[in-house]
C-alpha cells in the first residue's frame, strides 16, 4: 500500500452527469478513482452532477448508483447532487464580484466573434472563442449583466497574464497561460445555470476532497479551478488524469458519440476491461471482492507519486 502523506487524510470522488448510464470510459474513470483511494486507505465519494437539469435523464442518478453497487464500488459516505447546492455556488460567486474578480457580461456569441474578428483574431478554444474582455471595465448591474465571467488576468486592472504550473500524477508537469489560453470564463451562464468550474471548485472544498482522479480530457479545466481555488482561500488538490477511452472513430468514448451503457450481466469481466484501459495487468480473483483487492495492489505498486499538498 501506498503510504499516507502528512496533512489531510485522503478523499477522492467520482462525480458522474446523469445525462445517462454509465459506459466503458466512464468506468475506467469511476474505478480509477476508487482504486487510488483504497490503495491510500482514504475515504471515496459519489458526487451526482446534474447542475444541468436539462441535460440530465430522469431516474440516471439513481440507475448510475445501482451500476457502481453492482461492481462493488459503493461510495463511504451519501451522494450528494449538485442541484441541492446552488446557495454555495451563490456564496462563492458573491466573494469573487465583492473582490473585484468576477464581473457582469452582456456580450452574445455574435458580438464575441464580432470583437475577436476586428482585433484580427479567430481563434476557437473546444469549440469556444476566446472571450476578448469586452465587459472587464464596464461595470454592469446584475440586472444588466447576462452572466458572470472571471477576470482571468494576474492583476484586478487586467494587464498582467496569468499563467499557472501544477504537477500532474501521471501526465507530469503542466503549464498553462490562462489569459491567452482561456480568457475571462464563464461562472454562470446567461441562461442562469451555474458554471461546471464553480460548482465543482465549491463542491471539493465543502466536501474536503484531496485528490481528484478523472480522465485526460478534463486535464484542461484543471488551471481554471486551481484559479478558482486560490481566489477563494480554499485548499489545493492533487490531480490525477487517467488515459481516455476511444471509440470507434477514434474520439473519446462518451454518450454523445454513442457510447453502450456498461454490460451488468458478467460485472467481473466488466471491471477486468476497464483495469486493462488503465494499463493494470490480468488479476486473479475467483470473486469479484478478491479481484477487488489484487486490483488495490496493483494499482498502489504503480507508484504514481503524491506530492504534498499545499494550503
Amino acid at each position: 500500500m501506498s503510504q499516507a502523506l502528512s496533512g489531510p487524510p485522503y478523499r477522492g470522488r467520482f462525480a458522474p452527469s446523469p445525462t445517462g448510464l454509465l459506459h466503458a470510459g466512464s468506468l475506467v474513470a469511476a474505478l480509477a478513482s476508487w482504486l487510488d483511494a483504497r490503495a491510500h486507505r482514504g475515504r471515496w465519494l459519489v458526487r451526482i452532477e446534474d447542475h444541468d437539469q436539462g441535460r440530465c435523464v430522469p431516474g440516471a442518478d439513481q440507475a448510475i448508483l445501482g451500476q457502481l453497487q453492482t461492481l462493488g464500488l459503493v461510495p463511504d459516505e451519501p451522494p450528494v447532487w449538485q442541484s441541492r447546492r446552488e446557495p454555495l455556488y451563490a456564496a462563492a460567486l458573491l466573494r469573487l464580484v465583492d473582490g473585484g474578480w468576477a464581473y457582469g457580461c452582456d456580450c452574445t456569441r455574435k458580438s464575441i466573434a464580432e470583437a475577436l474578428a476586428a482585433q484580427a483574431q479567430q481563434k476557437a478554444r473546444h469549440g469556444e472563442l476566446v472571450y476578448p474582455g469586452t465587459c472587464r471595465h464596464r461595470r454592469l448591474s446584475p440586472a444588466q449583466a447576462r452572466a458572470w465571467r472571471l477576470l482571468s488576468t494576474a492583476d484586478l486592472a487586467g494587464t498582467q497574464d496569468l499563467t499557472l504550473s501544477w504537477q500532474d500524477r501521471r501526465l507530469g508537469a503542466q503549464r498553462q497561460n490562462l489569459t491567452e489560453a482561456v480568457g475571462d470564463f464563464v461562472l454562470r451562464r446567461a441562461d442562469g445555470l451555474w458554471a461546471y468550474q464553480l460548482c465543482v471548485v465549491v463542491d471539493d472544498a465543502e466536501q474536503g476532497i484531496t485528490d481528484v482522479v478523472r480522465g485526460e480530457d478534463l486535464a484542461d479545466n484543471t488551471p481554471r479551478q486551481l484559479r478558482l481555488q486560490q481566489l477563494l482561500g480554499l485548499p489545493s488538490l492533487r490531480y490525477l488524469h487517467t488515459p481516455l477511452v476511444l471509440g470507434a472513430n477514434g474520439e473519446k468514448l462518451s454518450k454523445q458519440n454513442g457510447a453502450r451503457p456498461l454490460d451488468l450481466d458478467q460485472p467481473l469481466a466488466t471491471l477486468q476491461h476497464a483495469a486493462a484501459a488503465l494499463g493494470l495487468p490480468d488479476l486473479p480473483g475467483a470473486t469479484m471482492a478478491d479481484w477487488l483487492a489484487a486490483a488495490v495492489r496493483a494499482w498502489a505498486s504503480q507508484g504514481l507519486r503524491r506530492p504534498s499538498l499545499m494550503a
